[in-house]
């Protein structure tokens, strides 16, 4: 189910050139709008919070999600200007998507982490470590359906 929907992710990021803008703003919000929720029924899964557990994850993990959210629009954007200038590339365009995709790495792991002490204070260092696998996990299974549907530059 979420191989499935990150492909679509991919594919309609890559062909963004094919349609109007705003339809295309309408596609991505949507479908990041799923990858959100079945995040959200994977981490219910793993995590196994008890009531309690659960009344302090979530409105601090909704916080973790609106600040991801902005950190992934850039990715969003890089995907975009890589896709718009892939028969193009330059040096400069390329050097310039590099130095963004390192920034929109170190900008993720610095809210994870920040994230993570706000779990560890509200909850226990083990149910904070168990979000961070998971998290991460997840994220790893993004990265990778990502890169596997993106052409190396030419």
């Amino acid at each position: 189910m979420l191989k499935r929907f990150l492909l679509s992710v991919v594919a309609c990021s890559v062909m963004l050139g094919a349609g109007a803008a705003y339809a295309q703003r309408d596609i991505i919000e949507i479908l990041r709008s799923d990858l959100r929720t079945q995040k959200k029924a994977i981490l219910t899964q793993a995590l196994a919070l008890s009531e309690a557990e659960s009344d302090a994850f979530w409105p601090i993990y909704n916080e973790y999600e609106a600040e991801i959210i902005k950190v992934n629009d850039a990715r969003v954007a890089i995907i975009k200007e890589y896709g718009a200038n892939y028969n193009t590339m330059t040096d400069v365009v390329a050097k310039d998507l590099v130095k963004r995709s390192f920034k929109w790495q170190e900008d993720r792991t610095k809210l994870m982490k920040k994230y993570h002490g706000k779990f560890e204070k509200a909850l226990t260092p083990v149910v904070a470590a168990r979000w961070v696998q998971a998290e991460h996990a997840i994220d790893t299974m993004i990265d990778v359906q990502v890169a596997s549907e993106l052409p190396l530059i030419k």
